[in-house]
């Protein structure tokens, strides 16, 4: 028997991985829906990104004391982002679905060459947007368009669910936390980005908390559930699985399994709460699929690093 090149055996349990970590994050967005009924979704966010800082710092503990000013920084305004992605998400999820949640959410991957269209959010040596970015993002605008508006409605936008604009507001956080990354990555070491961004973001979010809600908790075993799968398999494991694995994958292959998530939180959403997405709806979400391949299809002529993804649940 042949004997498999090492590199190509990295690169084959880095894409297994890679698509084990987005299945997670798929079905996260069931566990987080059903887990909702019994806890307010700021005071969810603040208590998951808080156990998942505790699991990171304790994995990472040997970085602390290489911590400058820089990375403190740098931290800080990644994490802003970040808590600004998931409070719109978790906010949106309570008032729609998990599956037009996640399409949504997919929006980062067209969202993020268009903001590089703005020379300030460009990153350095990145390239302005070409033309299969704004198409993508025409594509993925009329499935939006058709994902969140009910039958009859043709394109009038009153009818879009606040929750559905909520998560346009977690897609715009989630594309800026990227861009972020692509500016600060190269300065700052990735375990240390990645304890302080966990940790000012779930700082964010207690500070933010109780100005935007007013927090309750009825403990139940779907809240312990859904919080020790978000907090440690979701965000602490995925961080560094993540991390890894786009060491060993080329850029576009990275982004298209990222892609998957919606697709493992309709299956996820329509084996366990049996969630139909109906003809439009099925048609808006196709569209949002082939315009994140439109935009990722044909790569740029600077491609991300690899820890310039970002975990969408």
């Amino acid at each position: 028997m042949t004997e498999v090149p090492a590199r190509e055996l990295r690169s084959l349990r880095a894409h297994i991985l890679l698509i084990g970590v987005v299945g997670v994050w798929g079905s996260t967005f069931v566990v987080v829906k059903d887990a909702l009924a019994d806890v307010s979704p700021l005071l969810f966010n603040f208590v998951r990104m808080t156990l998942a800082f505790l699991c990171l710092a304790v994995f990472y503990r040997g970085h602390f004391g290489r911590m400058n000013r820089r990375s403190l920084a740098a931290g800080a305004l990644v994490g802003l982002c970040l808590a600004m992605g998931y409070q719109f998400q978790t906010a949106g999820l309570r008032l729609t679905t998990p599956s037009k949640s996640a399409f949504i959410t997919g929006m980062v991957v067209v969202l993020v060459p268009l903001l590089s269209a703005i020379p300030g959010l460009r990153a350095h040596g990145a390239g302005i947007p070409r033309w299969n970015a704004w198409a993508g993002a025409m594509v993925a605008f009329a499935g939006i368009v058709l994902l969140t508006t009910p039958r009859g409605a043709g394109f009038d936008f009153r009818s879009i669910g606040l929750g559905d604009l909520l998560t346009l507001g977690c897609a715009l956080g989630f594309s800026l936390h990227v861009l972020a990354l692509a500016h600060l990555s190269p300065r700052v070491s990735f375990e240390q980005l990645a304890v302080l961004q966990v940790g000012f973001c779930a700082a964010f979010m207690g500070a933010s908390m109780p100005l935007l809600e007013r927090p309750w908790i009825h403990w139940s075993a779907r809240v312990v559930v859904a919080l020790l799968v978000t907090a440690v398999l979701a965000t602490a494991t995925a961080f560094t699985v993540q991390s890894w694995a786009q060491k060993y994958l080329p850029a576009t292959h990275t982004a298209l399994i990222l892609a998957l998530e919606p697709v493992f939180a309709w299956l996820t959403s329509f084996l366990f709460l049996g969630e139909r997405l109906g003809r439009r709806g099925a048609s808006g979400a196709l569209l949002i699929l082939a315009g994140i391949a439109l935009t990722e299809f044909v790569p740029a002529a600077v491609q991300p690093t690899a820890h310039e993804g970002v975990p969408l649940a």
